[in-house]
C-alpha cells in the first residue's frame, strides 16, 4: 500500500480531475467513500442535486474564513493511497477505515478532535483512494503534519498487515524524492516516457562517475546539453548549483530548475565535493592490463573494470561496513559508466540497471570515499577509452564485465539485506535482473564461438581437461560439464595451456578467488576470470572462420605451403570508436 502525499493551491482543479474521466476515461464511478463529517460533505458522485462547487467550497469553509494575508500559499493536501498489484479489492468501508487512520496518523485529522482540518476520501478505481484536506483547521490553525510521508508509510505498513495485504519495504529517507503527479502529468502531455526530474537525475549522475574534480563535473554537465546555474558568494566560490532541461518552462515561460539535493540527496554540491576529494589515484595513467597490444581501450578498460568490480564484490563480503558502502558508490558510478558508453544491444537494459541501482548507493551507513578510488578510477578508464562496439574484443570483454557485476548486484542484495535496507536490497536484486539480461545479449556472439571451439577439441584433450575439473571442483565436477557452458570452459583450458598456462594451476586461481555459490552459471563465470586471468583474448574466432581466412579462393592457390594458423587469434580492434555520450 503506497502512499503519495503533495500540496497544491486549488480545491476545485482537484476535486475536477477525480470527478472527471481522468486522463485515459479510467475514472469510474467516482464517490465519497469517507470524510470528516458525512453530513457536511456533499457527493457530485452519489447525489445528483451536489456540485463540486459545493464541496470545493465545504473543504475551503476554514481557509475563506481567514484573513487573505493569513490563508496559506499551498493549501490542498493530496494524498492517493493504492494497493499493490495482486492485492485483493478493498471494499468502500475497508477503504473509509484506511482513509481514516491515514488522516489520523498524519495529524490532520486525530481522532477526536472537533477542530481538525475538512477531507474527504474520493474512490474513482478498484485500486486505490484519494484523500484531499484543505490545511486550515476549524480553530484557523495550521495541522501539525511534520513527517507526515513517513507517518503515513508507517501506518500503511500496520494496515497491510492487518488486511492481509502485501507488506512493502519500508522507506529510510534515503530515496531520492519522486516525480509529482504533476510532473508526470506534465511528461504524458509532452510525450516524455520520464520527468525532467528523473532525466537531470540520471544526466548529473552521469556526469559524476569517475569525475577527478568540480571543473570537469560542471564541463560534463554544460556537454550533455543541460542549462546549469551557480550560486556564487561574495567571495566567488560556488555554495551550489541547480540544473534544468532546455524547453521545461513553467507557465511564466521561465526555466524549472532542480538544485542536486532536489534530485538525489548525495547529489547536493557538497556531498559531491566529498566524493572528488577522495580523488583518483594514477588518474590518467595507461591501464595496466595489456592482454593483446591490439586490443582495443575500451576491450582493456573494461578489463581492468572487471577485475576491480570483483575486488568489490569481495569486499562486500566483509565487516567493513564504511567501507562497503563507499565501494557501493563506487558500482554505482561503474554502472553510470558502463551504460553511457555500451554498445546498442545492450544500452537499455545497463541504464535500467544504473537507474536501479542508484538507490542501492544510499543508506544511513556512512561511506568512507578513500576506500573506493580503484572502482571509481576504473569508471574513468571507462569513460576515457570511449564507446565499445558490440563485436570482436568490444563485446568479449563487455561480456567478461557484466558477468561480473551481475556478482557484484547480488552482494550487494546481501550486504543490505543483512542490514535491514530493504529498499536498497531490492534495488540490488532489480539492477542484477537487468545485468543478466544484458549479460545474455553481451555474451551470445563469444560464448558461441568458444562453445564450437570446445567441441571440435579432441576427446583426448577434452577428457584431460574434465579431469582438472574434477580435480579442483570434485563436488561440482558432474554438474558443470552438464551445464550449457562447459565447451566453453574447455576451449579455455585450452587456450590457457596453449599460451604456456598450466590449466589446473589457472582454474586453481580462479576458484580461490571468490566463492562461486552466488554464481547462476558457474562455467560462464569460470570462463571470463580464467581469460583475465590468463591475459587470453575476450573473443575467439570461430575455426570455420579462421579455415576460411587462411585459404585463399581456387583461383588463387599456388602450391607454396599454407602458414600454419595458431588455436588463438585476437580479433582486429575497430578504430571507429567514439567518445562517450556525457
Amino acid at each position: 500500500m503506497v502512499p503519495d502525499i503533495s500540496t497544491g493551491s486549488r480545491t476545485y482543479g482537484l476535486l475536477n480531475y477525480l470527478y472527471g474521466p481522468g486522463r485515459r476515461d479510467e475514472h469510474t464511478d467516482p464517490h465519497i467513500v469517507a470524510s470528516w463529517m458525512p453530513g457536511l460533505a456533499p457527493d457530485p458522485g452519489r447525489d445528483p442535486a451536489a456540485t463540486l462547487k459545493q464541496l470545493t467550497d465545504r473543504l475551503d469553509l476554514p481557509v475563506l474564513a481567514l484573513q487573505k494575508n493569513r490563508r496559506p500559499a499551498r493549501h490542498v493536501w493530496h494524498c492517493p493511497v493504492r494497493t499493490a498489484p495482486g492485492d485483493r479489492l478493498l471494499t468502500d468501508d475497508e477503504w473509509a477505515e484506511v482513509a481514516r487512520r491515514i488522516v489520523h496518523a498524519t495529524g490532520i485529522a486525530e481522532e477526536g478532535d472537533d477542530k481538525a482540518c475538512r477531507w474527504v476520501a474520493v474512490r474513482h478505481a478498484d485500486d486505490h483512494i484519494h484523500l484531499v484536506a484543505t490545511l486550515v483547521r476549524e480553530n484557523g490553525r495550521r495541522p501539525r503534519r511534520h513527517e507526515d510521508g513517513i507517518r503515513a508509510q508507517a501506518e500503511c505498513r500496520k494496515i497491510e498487515a492487518e488486511f492481509g495485504l502485501q507488506i512493502l519495504n519500508g522507506g529510510d529517507r534515503t530515496a531520492a524524492q519522486r516525480p509529482t503527479s504533476a510532473e508526470r502529468a506534465k511528461a504524458e502531455r509532452a510525450g516524455r516516457t520520464e520527468t525532467p526530474r528523473e532525466t537531470l537525475r540520471e544526466s548529473v549522475r552521469q556526469a559524476l562517475a569517475g569525475a577527478t574534480n568540480e571543473e570537469e563535473f560542471f564541463r560534463r554537465l554544460a556537454e550533455a546539453g543541460l542549462r546549469i546555474e551557480k550560486r556564487i558568494a561574495p567571495s566567488g566560490d560556488t555554495l551550489g548549483y541547480k540544473v534544468a532541461l532546455p524547453g521545461d518552462r513553467n507557465r511564466d515561460g521561465e526555466p524549472i530548475w532542480f538544485s542536486g539535493s532536489r534530485l538525489a540527496p548525495d547529489l547536493s554540491l557538497p556531498r559531491i565535493r566529498q566524493r572528488l576529494e577522495a580523488g583518483l589515484p594514477d588518474q590518467d595513467t595507461p591501464l595496466n592490463d595489456r592482454s593483446g597490444a591490439r586490443e582495443s581501450r575500451p576491450a582493456r578498460a573494461r578489463r581492468e573494470a572487471a577485475h576491480v568490480a570483483e575486488r568489490s564484490a569481495s569486499a562486500l563480503s566483509g565487516d567493513d561496513d564504511a567501507g562497503s558502502a563507499a565501494q557501493l558508490v563506487g558500482v554505482g558510478e561503474l554502472l553510470d559508466a558502463v551504460a553511457q558508453t555500451s554498445p546498442a544491444s545492450t544500452r537499455r537494459e545497463l541504464a535500467e540497471a544504473a537507474r536501479a541501482f542508484e538507490r542501492a548507493t544510499r543508506s544511513h551507513t556512512r561511506a568512507v570515499h578513500a576506500d573506493n578510488r580503484a572502482i571509481r578510477s576504473a569508471a574513468r578508464g571507462i569513460i576515457r577509452a570511449g564507446n565499445a562496439l558490440g563485436k570482436g574484443e568490444d563485446g568479449g570483454a563487455t561480456a567478461m564485465l557484466l558477468s561480473t557485476m551481475v556478482l557484484v548486484a547480488v552482494a550487494a542484495a546481501r550486504w543490505h539485506s543483512a542490514r535491514g535496507h530493504a529498499q536498497q536490497a531490492a534495488a540490488s536484486q532489480l539492477a542484477a535482473q537487468h545485468l543478466r539480461t544484458a549479460y545474455r545479449a553481451a555474451a551470445t556472439v563469444p560464448m558461441n564461438s568458444m562453445h564450437e571451439h570446445g567441441r571440435r577439441l579432441p576427446e583426448t584433450t577434452r577428457r584431460r581437461h574434465a579431469e582438472s575439473v574434477a580435480a579442483t571442483l570434485p563436488n561440482q565436477a558432474d554438474h558443470i560439464r552438464r551445464e550449457p557452458g562447459w565447451d566453453a570452459l574447455a576451449a579455455t583450458l585450452d587456450q590457457a595451456e596453449s599460451a604456456g598456462h598450466d590449466p589446473a594451476a589457472l582454474l586453481k586461481e580462479a576458484i580461490e578467488w571468490r566463492e562461486l555459490d552466488t554464481a547462476d552459471n558457474v562455467t560462464d563465470v569460470l570462463v571470463w576470470r580464467l581469460r583475465r586471468l590468463g591475459k587470453l583474448p575476450a573473443a575467439v574466432t570461430p575455426p570455420h572462420a579462421r579455415e576460411a581466412r587462411t585459404t585463399p579462393p581456387a583461383a588463387d592457390r599456388s602450391p607454396q605451403p599454407t602458414p600454419s594458423v595458431p588455436s588463438t587469434r585476437l580479433a582486429q580492434p575497430d578504430l571507429r570508436t567514439r567518445s562517450p555520450r556525457r
